[in-house]
């Protein structure tokens, strides 16, 4: 195992909406997102979702309200609740979340990602 500069790794790629895995702990996988826009509503019904931002600003919208998080604030959205993450401007996150997590949940969407590179 390496030291693992988080900076180095989103330099790496421009996509966004397309989480890249730069790590495992204990069943957790750690993952880099770019995002800008809206995402779509779903929710984990097994697992909780920390987002961490690292540069931007993100909004977690949900059906009563939204929540909104800046850089190195984190937030986790525990299971079974319904969430659209939101980035008016580019935003960076760090995320930890179960290896079982799926990209979008309980939802399919032309932005599903069936499994995430790992870089």
């Amino acid at each position: 195992m390496s030291v693992v500069n988080i900076q180095e790794k989103i330099d790496l790629f421009t996509d966004q909406w397309s989480p890249k895995r730069i790590g495992v702990l204990n069943g957790q996988q750690i993952i880099l997102a770019k995002i800008q826009g809206e995402f779509v509503f779903h929710k984990h019904d097994d697992e909780d979702e920390l987002f961490m931002v690292m540069k931007g600003q993100l909004t977690l919208e949900f059906r009563d309200g939204s929540v909104v998080v800046n850089p190195g604030e984190f937030y986790t959205v525990p299971k079974g609740v319904e969430h659209k993450p939101v980035a008016h401007e580019e935003t960076h996150l760090l995320l930890f979340e179960p290896l079982s997590t799926k990209h979008t949940g309980d939802v399919k969407a032309d932005i599903t990602v069936d499994s995430y590179e790992e870089i």
